[in-house]
């Protein structure tokens, strides 16, 4: 029993397998998940291209049936299920998996849907001639080699490579306790990053990123902000969002379409509809009525039909807040140094791509020489041969045999062994004279090239210099344009500096129609002239706001709910004079049933002076109003932020931009108005629901306030106050005294059933005109010059007849004249309105 148990040996069980697993973690970081930093490869990419290399599947041979290639791989380098490498070989060979694809495909490769490449019997394949740039010179002694395993056969422990593939591909991989998620790039960036590193090597991240901007996907896509990207780059771990591109489009049948032409990388467009879909019929996602995926191989093109009522805008935003549409790609530079795994940057990944080559380089020159050198060793004794040619001829007649002949050979001309083998297998045709003369320019041109190769080991300049030239080679061979563009959101680079300041006119309609128009399209008219049209509009659409902004200026959009949005007025789309312009809601992210009250153009959101000293004064249908200082909304955000808290019923009215030193006058429905210094109210909290503004009477259910004024100069400006039933009249502001905020105030026109409710209040001057809608729908627009200017407590003029009893005026809205625009007739005159004789004739639109 003894002898049994003595070849048992007790062992802790932590110990093996802590040794075990230690074990299996160093060879599947090694030898399997982690590429190397020289060639980008992993051992199964690299035996893959190496064994199609053996095999002769060149760019310009013929196809080879792809289950021969991976029995080929399988049976000499590779010993693993054959999926694995028949799989490794399909992704090689997609253009929507590798930036530069290394194996050309025929047949069924799978797509970017997620479907499955036809099985191996069926498909063929052999390599693209950009992988040929990473086998070459892999017989000139460039790399180690090492034994397969079977010890059989060598295989290559790395490529050549003259293409940077690490940084070019990119690379995902699981190891054992670290993971590689390396993004690809542009071939021409990387290139010139590269040549500029070799020129200047203290060149900073900053520097590189003169040249290489960003990683370059295959989808294409659009990268969001570059901070991401700078975090990547300087420490090799990054998190860069990437969302597909998308375009709104009408269809034939009047349909608004959003079409998505790119998808993030990585993402299955099939499970990205699906999840789409799934987000429609759930109501998570509302607006579309239909998916349908119109992609063929002209390119991708996912198509969204629209509901009548959505807004594009937002509707895209929802897409990408909650499907792949926007994607995040997490960089973490994993990869083997010298068989050690490192996180490396961008600097980090060209020095070792350009040490690797050095070496490379070295070597391909040493073998060069050392090929040289030999020839150059037989040629000598070629001529040495012709030189003493009857010697040579007599001596090989009289010798027995060709052993002896080579001795001979060897002892009377001082020989070595490798010229007198060479001598005797010469053919006799090399003895004529003009076959001499070749030898000795052969011998010549060797000499020189010995010379040029030994200069080239000697000086590391000129090492560096033919890095340089292989890679512009190949760049001019290789090299294509951005398929990824970069929209830099949150970079320091400012866009203003890209765009001139000019002036320019904004237009935006009832409707939500905005365009901006250069002032320099306007151009001044002499007296007498016949005017241009300014917009063409429905006849339901009229301009509410126009005013001049310049390029770099802010437009501050309130809307009824209290958000306020924003928008750069070179953000705005231009339009001709003539143009309608683009949907508000297509530029911004307001939701469905918002409207904007009010649009504020504001000169900077950064000047700390200006921003500190003007404030926005805001005013509910409550009579509560809330003064700001501009600074608390001088942070833009895209979906816009709260800018009052409205209580439930209630909603904006007007909103102002103010100095600090205005006068505000406020009215109810119910004729009264109260007007005070604008000191009298303190300024608050961005989110503050506001103080009361003007008193209005619980027991009254209905009394609201209906407008808001602020005046700078109280002493010149005029107010105009327009009734329900068509009543109006101009006054002097200084008819309204001064009194406290929260009062009752006085009257501002003399309410009777006759007049109805006081539905309106502005500050006019003889330049507005007056654009007037009834409940009924009718527009009727009137110029304030032909009002007269009468007292505050009179009852007014009628400014326009109401044939009909039950119809009232709904809103009135001020319109500044652009000194061109032309008042063209659209809607005929038989209407239900009538104008005042008393006040002159109105001009209907």
């Amino acid at each position: 029993m003894s002898e049994q148990h003595s070849n048992i040996i007790s062992i802790n069980i932590e110990d093996e397998m802590r040794g075990a697993y230690i074990d299996y973690s160093m060879s599947v970081i090694v030898s399997r998940a982690l590429p190397d930093v020289r060639d980008g490869l992993k051992p199964v990419h690299r035996r893959v291209l190496f064994g199609m290399d053996e095999l002769g599947v060149n760019y310009n041979k013929a196809y080879k049936k792809s289950a021969r290639i991976v029995g080929e791989v399988m049976g000499k380098f590779h010993p693993h299920g054959d999926s694995s490498v028949y799989d490794t070989m399909v992704r090689m060979a997609q253009e929507w998996s590798l930036r530069y694809p290394l194996v050309d495909g025929q047949g069924n490769f799978g797509s970017v849907d997620g479907d499955s490449p036809a099985a191996m019997r069926y498909t063929e394949a052999r390599l693209k001639r950009i992988a040929e740039e990473l086998l070459g010179d892999l017989n000139k002694d460039t790399v180690d080699f090492q034994n397969n395993f079977d010890d059989s056969l060598q295989e290559p422990t790395v490529l050549p490579s003259k293409i940077p593939n690490l940084l070019l591909n990119g690379t995902s991989g699981i190891a054992v306790g670290m993971a590689t998620n390396m993004a690809p790039h542009n071939l021409t960036e990387v290139v010139e990053g590269i040549i500029a590193y070799i020129d200047d090597r203290d060149i900073t991240i900053e520097g590189l990123m003169q040249y290489i901007k960003a990683p370059d996907f295959p989808t294409g896509g659009t990268i969001y902000g570059v901070s991401g990207i700078k975090n990547a780059f300087a420490t090799g771990r990054g998190r860069i969002v990437v969302r597909g591109n998308a375009t709104f489009e009408t269809s034939k049948t009047g349909k608004e379409q959003i079409i998505v032409s790119e998808i993030p990388y990585m993402v299955n467009k099939a499970s990205l509809i699906k999840q789409c879909a799934d987000l429609v019929n759930e109501k998570k996602i509302e607006g579309i009525s239909e998916i349908r995926d119109e992609s063929d191989r002209d390119g991708m093109r996912i198509v969204f039909d629209l509901k009548r009522d959505a807004v594009p805008n937002v509707i895209l935003n929802n897409l990408y807040k909650q499907t792949a549409l926007q994607s995040s790609f997490s960089v973490n530079n994993v990869c083997l140094v010298k068989g050690r795994p490192y996180t490396l940057t961008l600097k980090d990944l060209i020095h070792y791509f350009v040490e690797h080559r050095n070496e490379v380089v070295i070597r391909r020159t040493q073998y060069d020489l050392r090929e040289a050198q030999k020839r150059a060793h037989i040629l000598e004794g070629f001529i040495i041969a012709l030189d003493n040619l009857d010697a040579v001829i007599k001596l090989i007649r009289e010798s027995r045999d060709p052993h002896t002949a080579q001795l001979g050979l060897m002892e009377q001309f001082n020989l070595s062994e490798i010229q007198s083998k060479a001598i005797l297998e010469m053919r006799l045709q090399r003895l004529t004279g003009m076959e001499r003369d070749k030898i000795l320019a052969e011998y010549e041109e060797i000499k020189r090239l010995m010379e040029d190769l030994q200069d080239i080991l000697d000086r590391p300049e000129r090492q560096l210099q033919i890095i340089k030239d292989e890679l512009i080679e190949i760049k001019e061979r290789y090299g294509d344009a951005r398929r990824t563009q970069i929209n830099m959101t949150d970079d320091e680079f400012s866009i203003e500096d890209m765009i001139a300041d000019e002036e320019m006119l904004i237009t935006v309609s009832n409707q939500g129609y905005i365009k901006r128009t250069p002032i320099s399209e306007y151009k001044a008219q002499g007296r007498g002239g016949v005017g241009s049209r300014a917009v063409a509009t429905k006849d339901s659409d009229y301009t509410e706001h126009l005013f001049t902004a310049t390029m770099h200026n802010w437009l501050l959009f309130f809307t009824e709910s209290g958000k306020c949005f924003w928008l750069r007025v070179y953000a705005v789309p231009e339009g001709q004079k003539t143009a309608k312009g683009r949907p508000v809601q297509n530029l911004m992210n307001i939701e469905s049933g918002d409207s904007i009250r009010a649009v504020i153009n504001v000169k900077s959101l950064t000047d700390p002076d200006y921003i500190n000293n003007n404030f926005i004064v805001m005013c509910t249908e409550d009579g509560t109003i809330k003064k700001t200082t501009l600074e608390a909304y001088s942070r833009p955000r895209q979906n816009g932020i709260i800018a009052i808290t409205i209580r439930e019923n209630d909603r904006l009215l007007d909103v102002s931009l103010t100095n600090g030193n205005n006068h505000i006058i406020i009215a109810t429905n119910t004729g009264r108005s109260v007007r005070f210094e604008e000191s009298r109210v303190r300024p608050m909290g961005r989110s503050a629901a506001g103080v009361k503004g003007i008193w209005l009477d619980e027991e009254k259910q209905d009394e609201k306030a209906i407008g808001m004024v602020c005046i700078e100069d109280p002493e010149t400006q005029q107010l105009l106050v327009v009734s329900e039933k068509g009543f109006g009249k101009r006054s002097d502001v200084e008819d309204y005294r001064l009194t406290n905020r929260g009062g009752k105030g006085v009257k501002a026109l003399n309410l009777t059933d006759k007049t109805g409710n006081l539905v309106a209040i502005k500050e006019v001057t003889d330049n507005n005109d007056l654009m007037i809608i009834t409940k009924s729908g009718i527009l009727i627009r009137i110029a304030v010059a032909d009002l007269r200017v009468m007292g505050r407590n009179t009852q007014g003029v009628k400014l326009i007849r109401l044939k009909n009893e039950s119809d009232e005026i709904s809103s009135v809205t001020k319109i500044v004249k652009d000194p061109e625009e032309e008042i063209v007739t659209d809607i005929t005159p038989e209407a239900d309105v009538d104008t005042a004789s008393t006040e002159g004739e109105v001009t209907q639109e």
